[in-house]
């Protein structure tokens, strides 16, 4: 983590071993909360496996909140998606 104001309200997050996939759903999550100003990534360089994720937000808000939030939602709409297939290809297996 690097925060780059003393309030921690501009903070980038590094993320190691990750690429689009995880870096746009969870910018999609972040910029739901309507406290964030800013919110964006980046890949560093094609041959590492990182992403720097950058959340600004307002009104004092530290920005990991919004990051801890964003990846718990997106937890959950995934097990909500896979649930959704476990009983949709249970349901055809069977008929």
């Amino acid at each position: 983590i690097q925060a780059d104001g003393t309030d921690g309200n501009c903070v980038t997050f590094v993320l190691h071993d990750e690429d689009h996939t995880l870096g746009n759903s969870l910018r999609y999550m972040v910029m739901k909360n309507p406290d964030v100003e800013f919110c964006g990534y980046c890949i560093t360089h094609p041959s590492e496996s990182k992403i720097n994720f950058r959340i600004q937000t307002r009104g004092g808000l530290p920005a990991v909140e919004p990051f801890r939030k964003g990846l718990n939602d997106l937890m959950g709409v995934c097990q909500h998606v896979l649930n959704t297939f476990e009983v949709r290809h249970s349901w055809g297996a069977q008929g």
